[in-house]
């Protein structure tokens, strides 16, 4: 992708998957992520790592999107239909 992110880092986050600062180059992800198919984990940090090229969720992003990672949207698609995470377990 001929990126350069600064830092990245892993946090509990409630409701997004992960985040991108453009000014400092630095990427978080939910930790949840850990615990999703790794084809969601690889989506999460492509989409992050392209709005260091496009901030908006415009046309120029989806294009970059596409050309990075054609399945991009099967990937989202599976990533959506299932929770963030769960803030209580059963035994």
């Amino acid at each position: 992708m001929h990126i350069k992110v600064s830092e990245f880092g892993i946090k509990k986050m409630k409701t997004k998957w992960g985040t991108c600062n453009i000014e400092a180059k630095r990427i978080w992800l939910n930790l949840e992520l850990a615990k999703k198919p790794i084809q969601c984990l690889e989506f999460i940090i492509v989409h992050e790592m392209v709005h260091l090229l496009e901030r908006k969720h415009n046309d120029r992003f989806i294009a970059y999107m596409n050309k990075y990672l054609p399945k991009w949207r099967s990937y989202k698609e599976e990533l959506n239909s299932i929770p963030v995470g769960h803030a209580e377990w059963e035994y």
